[in-house]
């Protein structure tokens, strides 16, 4: 399987258990790898044969944007859901960074990572 991979995706969003983090929200950063055949677009060298990793990334960030959810675990859910809504995509992995979570202790970053395929 063939990998496209976008890193680093930042977006603002309210996810969190605690009020604080609902009220301000917090910058959260997404990486994506998604599985597909790459062959068929390179053989045409057309878009339509891929996956527009453009509306990805867009979709993405209007996941971490969107509606606040509790766990890291259900934002790193909806993104995977999304990829795997465009044909040629057949797995995905999604780490989610939550870089300023409220810990209590000194740390560089907390991560989900989730591997989904169809």
């Amino acid at each position: 399987m063939d990998r496209v991979a976008l890193r680093g995706l930042r977006a603002h969003g309210h996810h969190g258990v605690f009020p604080e983090e609902r009220e301000k929200g917090q910058v959260f950063v997404v990486d994506l790898v998604l599985g597909l055949d790459a062959r068929p677009a390179a053989a045409g060298d057309d878009l339509a044969l891929t996956v527009n990793y453009g509306v990805v990334a867009e979709e993405a960030v209007a996941a971490v944007q969107g509606e606040p959810v509790d766990l890291i675990e259900t934002l790193a859910e909806r993104i995977a859901e999304r990829c795997l809504r465009h044909d040629p995509v057949r797995e995905v992995e999604v780490v989610v960074h939550k870089p300023d979570a409220p810990i209590t202790v000194p740390f560089d970053d907390v991560t989900i990572t989730i591997t989904r395929s169809r």
